[in-house]
């Protein structure tokens, strides 16, 4: 089995694959090989300790025991992948892994090999989050194509017609924009996200909701729009926590992969650790 990891800012998603390879293209919204999955508070201060119990409890959920795996007891993790936006919780993790696994252990970042060319100015600016994004969805449709990312930022990141990443933007999240409403204008109410009813809201619960949910969808419509002026027709694909949420709303999202992270993860590994000669090219 492999073990997938990807650490955001807010939230991190734990992905349980069985096997280590990759042996079919998923179609929209299904990832084969994908035996569980789990989306957790990101926890900065963690010890290598607390996320090794953390990772044992929620396995433990889907029938998988961890335990003595270092002394060859319990199920075979045959790898693991990780992706972090938080400097500290990476350390932490790669701390765990090498202790408490002695399996292969793939951490995105600069040096690993991507199957594409990056051409940001600095690549090395780039957060793993987007590098692993972008080789999910290079693997699942026929770019020129851009992936929007719906977490604690809004990214977007584009591949140009021959898979090379050349960029993208990146704009405060559906949570932050928010927060920052309710910070600075005194008279408006802390409001749950949720679907609104309609776009002219009724009450001010109401009008933050249509406010947050259609405007964040116009946004992502309207980059779409800006893009496709710079690159021409591009195939548009959301992602993020948020996803489910904001991009049933937006004309100009093709399609909903809520898993194209872990999907880009188990792509990594197998890149790194198994050299598949069919993807060649591009390092980061």
């Amino acid at each position: 089995m492999l073990l997938a990891i990807d650490v955001g800012n807010t939230q991190t998603v734990v992905g349980l694959f069985d096997g280590a390879g990759v042996s079919e293209r998923p179609r929209a919204g299904e990832l084969p090989g994908l035996r569980d999955h789990w989306r957790v508070t990101t926890a900065a201060e963690r010890t290598p300790e607390e996320h090794y119990l953390q990772l044992s409890q929620l396995l433990a959920l889907g029938g998988v025991r961890l335990d003595h795996v270092a002394d060859g007891g319990g199920e075979e993790i045959e790898g693991l992948v990780v992706s972090s936006s938080v400097p500290r919780v990476r350390a932490a993790l790669v701390e765990m892994a090498e202790r408490f696994f002695s399996v292969p252990l793939v951490v995105v970042g600069p040096g690993i090999r991507t199957g594409m060319p990056i051409r940001y100015e600095n690549p090395r600016d780039v957060g793993a989050d987007r590098v692993t994004n972008a080789v999910g969805a290079l693997d699942l449709v026929q770019p020129p194509l851009v992936v929007v990312d719906l977490g604690t930022a809004t990214t977007f990141d584009v591949l140009s017609a021959a898979g090379e990443y050349l960029g993208g933007a990146i704009t405060p999240g559906l949570d932050i924009s928010m927060d920052a409403l309710y910070a600075h204008a005194a008279a408006l109410p802390r409001v749950a996200l949720g679907e609104p009813r309609r776009v002219i809201g009724r009450t001010t619960v109401e009008s933050m909701q249509a406010g947050a949910i259609y405007g964040h969808a116009a946004l992502v419509d309207g980059m779409c729009a800006r893009l496709e002026e710079e690159l021409g027709e591009l195939t548009v694909l959301a992602t993020g926590g948020l996803a489910p949420l904001v991009a049933p709303h937006a004309r100009r999202v093709d399609r909903i992969e809520p898993w194209l992270t872990l999907h880009g993860l188990r792509l990594l590994f197998e890149m790194n650790v198994r050299r598949d000669p069919e993807r060649r090219g591009g390092e980061w």
